[in-house]
């Protein structure tokens, strides 16, 4: 997912905040997003309070409700912090995907701009640093002793019955998640994927990938098939909610990060592995 610069509009003459964090809310409160464009925003905000002070954010399920540490905002007009940014980037870029490095840098330069409007800071810290360019090497394909190391693992139902679609069916991770139950054709063992308004496509799956998403949905018949744990936030889309439980649908983010963090001991690089790589093990698949 790119982003681009949101609208902002004027606030209330004020003194500069001292904190990042604070100015980041300031920040968001001043654009036009909606709740969950904001959200994202504010996800890849947070993440650069780590490398502003020198240090790598937490890993995998570790970044997840971990506590930022507090930042000056006066941290940004510092020498040395556009070299910090700069060499976080190169880290990220090493192991994550293409579009959340320039993603999270996109956010901090539409941030620092508008910090800067304000008076706030005096530098751009962003300056001179380019998105990464092009597509990430690729990893390589999952053989086939590592899929089946990986649908041996201890892992919540959720995660098996999502595994095994995205295997199954080849299909996009994407379109996966935004299965609703009622796509879902289980006597078929298949689904109907597509936009609103074009022409459906059906993807296809095993009986063992119809029984655990029979497990799963539980005689659900409507809302998100993919849930998160919690009740969803305020301003989630009625879509995006299960009817019977307030639960919200399960994001890439969130997906790919439980993915990644779940099979980190089974890659000899010590990673994890993505979801591409699983969608591709299908597609191409690797020596057994």
């Amino acid at each position: 997912m790119r982003l681009h610069s949101p609208a902002v509009r004027a606030l209330p003459p004020g003194p500069a905040p001292v904190e990042y964090a604070v100015a980041v809310e300031r920040y968001l409160a001043g654009t036009s997003l909606g709740p969950a464009s904001r959200r994202i925003y504010r996800i890849s905000l947070t993440s650069w309070t780590w490398p502003l002070v020198g240090r790598r954010p937490p890993q995998g399920a570790r970044r997840r409700g971990a506590m930022p540490p507090v930042v000056p905002l006066a941290l940004l007009d510092r020498a040395g912090t556009g070299a910090r940014i700069a060499a976080a980037i190169a880290d990220r870029a090493a192991t994550a995907d293409v579009r959340t490095v320039n993603r999270e840098l996109s956010a901090l330069r539409s941030a620092v701009g508008w910090w800067q409007d304000q008076e706030w800071i005096s530098s751009d810290p962003t300056a001179g640093i380019r998105h990464v360019a092009g597509a990430a090497a690729p990893l390589p394909t999952l053989t086939g002793d590592q899929v089946t190391q990986l649908f041996g693992l201890t892992a919540s139902l959720r995660e098996q019955a999502f595994w095994r679609v995205l295997y199954d069916t080849a299909g996009s991770a994407d379109d996966i998640l935004r299965l609703d139950a009622c796509h879902l054709d289980p006597p078929g063992r298949r689904a109907r994927i597509g936009s609103p308004g074009a022409p459906s496509t059906w993807i296809r799956w095993g009986a063992d990938t119809s029984q655990l998403l029979g497990w799963l949905l539980a005689c659900r018949r409507s809302g998100p098939v993919f849930l998160t744990e919690r009740r969803a936030p305020a301003g989630a889309a009625a879509a995006d909610i299960c009817p019977l439980t307030g639960r919200a649908r399960m994001s890439y983010r969130r997906a790919a990060e439980i993915f990644t963090a779940v099979t980190r001991p089974l890659d000899p690089a010590g990673q994890g592995w993505t979801l591409h790589q699983l969608r591709r093990a299908r597609l191409e698949p690797g020596p057994s």
